[in-house]
């Protein structure tokens, strides 16, 4: 139905043997895959509390980070930021002021610049945010808060709650724009500023 290989091309080598599983199934258990994950980490990473920072990330002392958080070389994470319910920074990742990211997965060189959320996500490589910038995880406006994906033209059930978007790879996404729950970008896509995505509607 969908193999997140054909949106992210690093998946499969940070993440063996899931490239076929569904998104929102990922998300949804990512604190254990996380934990598993903590136990084969090189003595470059520096491990307390479920946290994994490696020794050339750049962590503001004002960020909070809960584990299992995974901090991957040459990160940047700003002052003011929180990271909660499982995360993996891939390579070089850039985590601005203030943003908040939860129970996501995000790859190399992609960066949320200023003031974004992110929630149960997962966020290929080379992706910008832009200011204000949201990734919605629930529908808290409507009574079946059931989330769908849109799939070859077609609405289908992910019979979860929570999940945000999956975004390929190269992705641009505009300052204060929204990308409503069950988003899926492929790669290079472009949001522009103020844009609403809400592919259960089109």
């Amino acid at each position: 139905m969908i193999a997140i290989t054909d949106y992210i091309q690093r998946f499969e080598l940070l993440f063996p043997g899931m490239g076929r599983e569904r998104p929102w199934d990922l998300t949804g258990r990512v604190h254990r895959i996380l934990q598993d994950k903590l136990a084969d980490l090189s003595s470059d990473f520096k491990i307390f509390d479920d946290v994994a920072i490696h020794k050339s990330a750049n962590v503001d002392r004002h960020a909070i980070i809960k584990g299992p958080a995974i901090i991957s070389a040459d990160c940047f994470v700003g002052a003011h930021a929180y990271l909660r319910g499982g995360v993996l920074l891939d390579e070089k990742v850039s985590i601005g002021p203030g943003c908040e990211v939860k129970s996501s997965l995000i790859f190399s060189q992609t960066a949320l610049g200023h003031f974004n959320f992110v929630g149960d996500s997962i966020l290929g490589s080379g992706i910008n945010l832009e200011a204000g910038a949201v990734i919605a995880n629930h529908y808290n406006e409507r009574s079946d808060k059931n989330i769908p994906v849109l799939l070859d033209g077609k609405l289908h059930m992910t019979g979860c709650t929570k999940f945000g978007a999956l975004v390929g790879d190269l992705t641009k996404i505009g300052a204060n724009s929204v990308l409503s729950p069950g988003t899926i970008l492929p790669p290079s896509s472009i949001v522009a500023r103020l844009q609403l995505i809400d592919q259960a509607r089109m």
